[in-house]
């Protein structure tokens, strides 16, 4: 008879995984460059977005982890050392430079599925495509790092369909990796030839189908401990879930790998499968940081909601895109984790102008009972948070 596969709680699965993403370690531990480059290493990349309701996607991502944390540190990392670059992942994202030549197999996949895309027919027809690329840059070439409003053009800015062709010309060369970001101007994309943005990195062979492989469920599989296949795949969107399965089929068999059964917070169990390791991975843990702390929407434990569901038997939904009458919460609503526990959500919003952050609502996961305790590590998130984000005053509004 076949042996039973090993059980994980909800709980056990849970732990490994804010551990892998770095939420088990001191908050309070000495922020420096060092430590922040080590922590994105950790986490494998940090997603950048544009909403700045409170402050960017991927400043609160780091602040969540580390209290001391400037954004200014991570523009040292990614702007002067180079340490990191941005480019995309399941969205675009900062990622650590040593990884850059597993980007070339996504520069060649990008480049041909763009192309592909009615979004390219719509902006270019027959050969001006080519020529407003090619354009765009020589001209790069020719005068250094430019960003989309260096380029005029008389039609109407606007989303995605609706920019200008040189603006979608950068995009493209962005994605097929001929561009790179060096910076940021006001959150605008500055881009620069590749080669003279990452010269070293640049120069790398592209990896072997077969290494570029292993290295992405490898890398992955840190970062999740515990994991389907199509979350392997989903997690750096580099390759496709049957090659992930593939590659799992054949871990599993030389012993990396081990298939599990895996309890979600109704204790229904789905199969998957761990590091095999995982056992004396999680004795090794140690416990959760005291307190409460506020988790960016984008934040990696967050990113896939049926997981966060099944882990935390915690229902988010990002309702920013929702109309504002539809939505159960708000337009911006930040989690918040107590030890390995999502135990409730708040809605937050920065009156810049005002220095105050004003809490617009608050709400307690069912059972949650809000004991002084917990009250008192609320107030002491929401004082981090403010000064994080420079408010001097914080105002709850509900």
């Amino acid at each position: 008879m076949p042996h039973a596969l090993p059980t994980l709680s909800a709980a056990d699965a849970r732990r490994l995984f804010l551990g892998a993403q770095g939420l088990l370690q001191d908050p309070a531990r000495r922020a420096t460059v060092t430590t922040l480059q080590s922590l994105v290493e950790r986490l494998g990349f940090v997603q950048v977005d544009t909403i700045n309701v409170v402050a960017r996607a991927h400043d609160l991502t780091l602040f969540s982890r580390l209290d001391g944390y400037r954004p200014e540190q991570l523009r040292r990392l990614a702007e002067e050392k180079k340490t990191l670059f941005e480019h995309w992942t399941h969205d675009a994202s900062l990622v650590p430079t040593a990884w850059f030549p597993h980007w070339k197999p996504r520069f060649d996949r990008d480049r041909a599925r763009l192309q592909a895309h009615a979004w390219w027919q719509h902006h270019f027809r027959g050969t001006e495509g080519a020529r407003v690329v090619q354009s765009v840059k020589a001209r790069i070439a020719a005068e250094g790092p430019l960003k989309s409003s260096d380029f005029e053009h008389p039609e109407k800015r606007g989303p995605w369909w609706g920019w200008k062709p040189q603006k979608a010309a950068l995009d493209f060369l962005w994605r097929s990796g001929e561009l790179m970001v060096p910076r940021r101007e006001g959150f605008q994309k500055v881009y620069d030839l590749t080669e003279r943005v990452l010269p070293e990195a640049h120069a790398l062979p592209c990896p072997a189908p077969e290494d570029h492989l292993d290295w992405a469920c490898a890398t992955a599989a840190e970062r999740l401990q515990v994991f389907t296949p199509k979350e392997l795949a989903d997690f750096w969107c580099a390759v496709e879930a049957p090659a992930a399965r593939a590659w799992c089929a054949v871990e599993a068999q030389s012993g990396r790998l081990v298939p599990v059964q895996v309890e979600d917070a109704t204790g229904a169990r789905q199969p998957a499968f761990a590091l095999a390791d995982w056992e004396p991975r999680l004795a090794r843990l140690p416990e959760p940081p005291q307190g409460l702390r506020l988790l960016c929407p984008f934040d990696p434990v967050l990113r896939d909601r049926s997981r966060a569901l099944r882990r935390f038997g915690f229902d988010y939904r990002f309702e920013a895109f929702v109309p504002e009458a539809k939505r159960r919460f708000g337009y911006f609503v930040l989690p918040l984790l107590e030890g390995d526990r999502l135990v409730g959500r708040l809605d937050p919003k920065l009156h810049r102008d005002q220095g105050l952050l004003e809490i617009r609502g608050l709400w307690w996961e069912a059972g949650v009972k809000v004991t002084q305790v917990r009250r008192r590590s609320l107030e002491a998130a929401l004082e981090r948070l403010a000064a994080f984000t420079g408010a001097d005053r914080l105002q709850v509004s509900f």
